[in-house]
């Protein structure tokens, strides 16, 4: 695998929300610095092997926003 892509999400409650397309991984991090700690840490975790773990990671936003006409 050579990339693995991130959703990443502000958490209502503070902080970023990250998970996975395609593997079983989630995390979350209070500020963007720990986020990406925390999906290394996650993704060293999931793969049995380093060889095994993708070696670009991708980050991709998504903003919800509602307002009133």
């Amino acid at each position: 695998m050579n990339e693995l892509i991130f959703v990443v999400e502000e958490d209502p409650e503070g902080g970023y929300t990250a998970r996975a397309l395609g593997e079983n991984i989630f995390t979350q991090g209070e500020t963007m610095q720990e986020l990406k700690e925390m999906i290394r840490d996650a993704i060293a975790c999931h793969f049995d092997s380093p060889d095994l773990a993708p070696k670009v990671i991708r980050l991709h936003f998504v903003k919800e926003e509602i307002f009133a006409l």
